[in-house]
């Protein structure tokens, strides 16, 4: 009995590992264009005014304001940069609900990741039950979340014995139409109402250590930015930070905005010197993962985290926590709420900001180049667990 047991456990953490790789795949190009396009925009935004008396296409807008200052190029690229990243998500859901499912999933993995992405879905749903999710989507995780939920329910579908003349409706209207509406409500109540309450507990904590040791606040601040990458919990750190600039008070800012850069730069990092733990397709996104990093978009660690969460999510919330307690212990301050390395310049020591960035960078990659196996090894321990279900 207690082997029968081991071996579905088995069976399904291999399909599991399977079915993320596959989402992950597919969300790299998109990862890779939204770090491109919006590295781009904060390069044009940071032109000066005028080259040699020439007016320059950065003219009139800065890092500050590229995603307000309508009509400019810099504006256009960073929509375009923006897309890529937003679209990421549900495409990581879908392709997730693809594997398991076939084309009878992917509609409804895209659309159930897609909605617990939309601030306005999970702020309903948190206000069920008298929370407010202050902004916070579900991320990369719910993304996850909702792609297993819409594959395993598709698929489970395609086995119901159906009349013969619906049979050919089954894998474009009724799977789909379904899946999407058996789920709904679960996905985004029970992933709304989690995250506004606990986006309200981790506000009210973060707001009762205002005067705490700045080191302990820069340890929580940066791992909560590093935890999931965009989600709630990053969400929480990065309002709490961009709410103390309007009180004059800026280090709160620098050590969020460092702790967010780490990730994607720590993981590109080890990927370039340790190319033999990653994928032939990481090594790709490694390449989006710096700009991405320099601009201050955490997403960029996105199909790391995805592709093997149990190694990466430690190592980039050690990297963050430390990167960020060393910057409120020297005091680093930083007045704009977005920019990356391009507003740097603002804080009261360039310097130390970028040897702050750097530590924390260090420190990830060490870490997890440490903790990862060969990606040669893992395949062939995968292959040998694959072959031992099959058995």
């Amino acid at each position: 009995m207690k082997e029968n047991v081991e071996h579905h456990l088995r069976s399904h953490v291999v399909s599991v590992k399977e079915d993320l790789m596959t989402g992950v795949s597919f969300m790299i190009p998109f990862v890779t264009i939204g770090g491109i396009f919006l590295a781009f925009a904060f390069l044009i935004a940071e032109l000066p005014d005028t080259i040699l008396g020439i007016r320059t296409p950065g003219a009139a807008t800065t890092t500050e304001t590229v995603f307000e200052d309508t009509g400019t190029l810099a504006w256009f690229v960073a929509q375009i940069g923006d897309l890529g990243l937003t679209i990421m998500i549900p495409i990581l859901g879908a392709y997730i609900a693809y594997a398991i499912a076939d084309k009878p999933g992917l509609a409804p993995g895209f659309i159930l990741s897609y909605a617990i992405q939309q601030e306005q879905i999970i702020e309903a749903a948190g206000l069920l039950v008298g929370f407010e999710s202050n902004g916070a989507v579900a991320g990369f995780l719910g993304a996850i979340v909702a792609g297993l939920l819409a594959g395993y329910v598709a698929r489970w579908m395609k086995r119901w014995s159906v009349p013969s003349f619906i049979r050919p409706m089954m894998p474009v209207l009724v799977i789909p139409v379904f899946t999407t509406a058996l789920l709904a409500p679960l996905v985004i109540v029970g992933l709304g109402v989690p995250i506004a309450i606990v986006d309200s507990a981790l506000t009210s904590a973060l707001e009762g250590m205002q005067g705490a040791n700045a080191v302990l606040l820069g340890f929580i601040l940066g791992a909560m930015m590093a935890f999931d990458m965009g989600g709630p919990v990053n969400k929480v750190a990065y309002i709490f930070g961009f709410a103390l600039i309007g009180e004059g008070i800026t280090e709160p800012m620098a050590a969020v905005m460092i702790a967010g850069m780490v990730p994607p730069l720590g993981l590109a990092l080890s990927n370039f010197i340790a190319p033999h733990k990653y994928s032939e397709e990481m090594y790709e996104n490694a390449k989006a993962a710096v700009p991405l990093g320099l601009s201050f978009i955490t997403e960029g660690a996105i199909p790391y985290a995805a592709a093997d969460p149990l190694r990466v999510i430690p190592s980039i919330m050690i990297g963050s926590a430390i990167a960020a307690a060393t910057s409120l212990w020297l005091g680093v301050t930083m007045p704009a709420p977005h920019g990356g390395i391009f507003v740097a310049l603002l804080s009261n020591s360039f310097l130390l900001f970028v040897a702050c960035l750097a530590l924390g960078t260090l420190v990830t990659a060490a870490v997890v180049t440490l903790l990862k196996p060969d990606y040669d090894e893992r395949v062939a321990t995968a292959d040998a667990e694959t072959a031992q279900v099959s058995d």
